[in-house]
C-alpha cells in the first residue's frame, strides 16, 4: 500500500506562485508514473499534469506550472506560477504503479493507484 501526502496548498493572490509538495511512502517510487489533479467545487476532478518517462500538461496550465519529481525523496512537485482565480481547487497527488509514457492514459483518474487526500489552493482576483 502506497500513502501519499500533500502540502504547499494556501491561499494567494492572482499572479502569485505556489509550490505543491506530494510525498510518497513505499520503496518504488521511481517505478511509478505519477500525476496532479484537481477538483472546484462543483466540477468534476480534471487533470493538472503527470510525470512518467517524460512529463504532461493541460492546455490550461501549461507555461505556467511545472512538474517534477525527486526520487530519492519520494516526491513529486507541481510548481504553479502566474495563478488565475481559476486554478482555485483542491488539489490531489496520484500514483499509477507502472511508469509510462501514454498521453491519454495520464489523463484517465481512474488510471491511477493511489490517491492523497488533497490540498486546497485558493486564488484570490
Amino acid at each position: 500500500q502506497v500513502q501519499l501526502v500533500e502540502s504547499g496548498g494556501g491561499l494567494v493572490q492572482a499572479g502569485g506562485s505556489l509550490r505543491l509538495s506530494c510525498a510518497a511512502s513505499g520503496r518504488t517510487f521511481s517505478a511509478y508514473t505519477m500525476g496532479w489533479f484537481r477538483q472546484a467545487p462543483g466540477k468534476e476532478r480534471e487533470f493538472v499534469a503527470a510525470i512518467g518517462w517524460t512529463t504532461y500538461y493541460a492546455d490550461s496550465v501549461k507555461g505556467r506550472f511545472t512538474i517534477s519529481r525527486d526520487n530519492a525523496k519520494n516526491t513529486v512537485y507541481l510548481q504553479m506560477n502566474s495563478l488565475e482565480p481559476e486554478d482555485t481547487a483542491v488539489y490531489y497527488c496520484a500514483a499509477d504503479r507502472e511508469l509510462y509514457s501514454d498521453n491519454y492514459r495520464v489523463r484517465v483518474p481512474s488510471e491511477y493507484d493511489y490517491w492523497g487526500q488533497g490540498t486546497q489552493v485558493t486564488v484570490s482576483s
